[in-house]
């Protein structure tokens, strides 16, 4: 019944903080192997328990994953245990619980190791565990580049893929992702002596500059397509005509359409200076998450939620992107943001509400059930 699923996870509300404060503790920052693999080898046994099933810690260059495949896969639980907190964070920002508001803080306790947390809890309530597999990454905050393919395996096995990525505001679920790409544009010229005989360079900032004005004018606000330049850097000493220049330019659109039109683009820039020249890297990394592919499940998101009094579930669109990007592009029924509710990621004042916890456990539990015995083929 789902009252009692409801209790049993208000029950389990001590071992949740508990270990999202052994988990918030175990530093994992994306560029460190040393840490991501302590941070594994935390979770893998709690992993294990709760399936009833052994978890495995797989390794893909220097990265450690941790998979488990279910026996009758029928839904995927993704998430990652990286996060963008340094090595060191925890010593003057540990892990804490504010007894009257109920919030936790820490690095990387909203983004997203209390979805984890909730997670665990959701799958030690299930019954059954033999169609739910788990992966639980150490790249995504990087892009995971070592992460994708086993992303692509487990989610085409699955046939469906909850994320448990933060929530919105107020503990919407994310049913749609901007697609994002990223660029290094670089300009080339010729050095000088700015002083002496500047005319015989050719100015690299220049040239960005000119490049820099065309690619701002590739956005489309009208379709919330966003073409930003973000950090640039040229040349080499102030008394010398820059003989390189370089911006970094982000992208992001709802739809793939509109990220092949920037792509193509980017790509077709060409030099303004006589004498200079422009190479363009990069491309697109995530797809859009369009929402179509959620919708299927947001109405099972939607029915468990109604079934557990807790009233009637948000969705919303986000702009940021997450390994959900990745399954919904494959054309795999996919929601999002099934994770802890707080707010601020990336920041010193991210944080989860507490008191949450139980209930977006419950939820995410009675999902998982609810899709045991439903057909992933919609």
């Amino acid at each position: 019944m789902p009252s009692d699923t409801l209790t049993a996870a208000v029950s389990s509300l001590p071992t949740m903080v508990d270990r999202l404060s052994q988990l918030v503790h175990c530093e994992s920052p994306s560029n460190s192997a040393a840490h991501l693999e302590k941070c594994a080898d935390l979770l893998e046994p709690w992993l294990s328990s709760a399936l009833r099933r052994p978890s495995t810690i797989t390794r893909v260059g220097e990265n450690v994953h941790l998979v488990a495949r279910a026996p009758s896969p029928r839904v995927l639980i993704l998430g990652h245990f990286d996060t963008v907190w340094p090595v060191g964070t925890i010593d003057s920002w540990p892990f804490s619980v504010d007894s009257e508001s109920g919030i936790a803080t820490g690095p990387g306790t909203f983004d997203m190791k209390g979805g984890i947390i909730q997670a665990l809890t959701a799958i030690e309530l299930l019954t059954d565990t033999d169609r739910v597999s788990v992966l639980l990454t150490s790249d995504e905050e990087i892009g995971s580049m070592s992460s994708r393919l086993l992303i692509e395996e487990l989610a085409r096995e699955a046939g469906a893929v909850l994320v448990c990525e933060p929530t919105a505001d107020g503990g919407a679920v994310k049913v749609s992702r901007k697609g994002i790409a990223n660029y290094a544009v670089r300009a080339t010229g010729r050095a000088a002596h700015a002083g002496l005989e500047p005319q015989r360079g050719v100015n690299a900032t220049i040239e960005l500059a000119h490049q820099i004005l065309r690619i701002s004018a590739f956005g489309d606000p009208g379709c919330e397509t966003s073409v930003v330049p973000t950090r640039v850097t040229a040349g080499t000493t102030s008394n010398t005509v820059p003989e390189s220049a370089e911006v970094h330019v982000d992208a992001r659109s709802w739809t793939i359409a509109e990220l092949e039109r920037v792509d193509s683009a980017m790509h077709g820039l060409t030099a303004h200076l006589s004498g200079a020249t422009v190479a363009v890297s990069g491309g697109i990394e995530r797809p859009p998450f369009e929402e179509p592919m959620a919708r299927w499940l947001y109405a099972e998101a939607a029915g468990a939620a109604t079934d557990l009094g807790l009233g009637e579930l948000a969705a919303v669109r986000s702009g940021g992107g997450s390994d959900g990007n990745i399954t919904a592009a494959l054309g795999i029924p996919t929601l999002d943001g099934l994770g802890a509710v707080g707010g601020h990621p990336h920041a010193r004042d991210e944080h989860v509400i507490v008191t949450a916890m139980p209930e977006r456990a419950a939820l995410l539990s009675l999902l998982l059930a609810r899709l045991a015995v439903r057909s992933a083929d919609h």
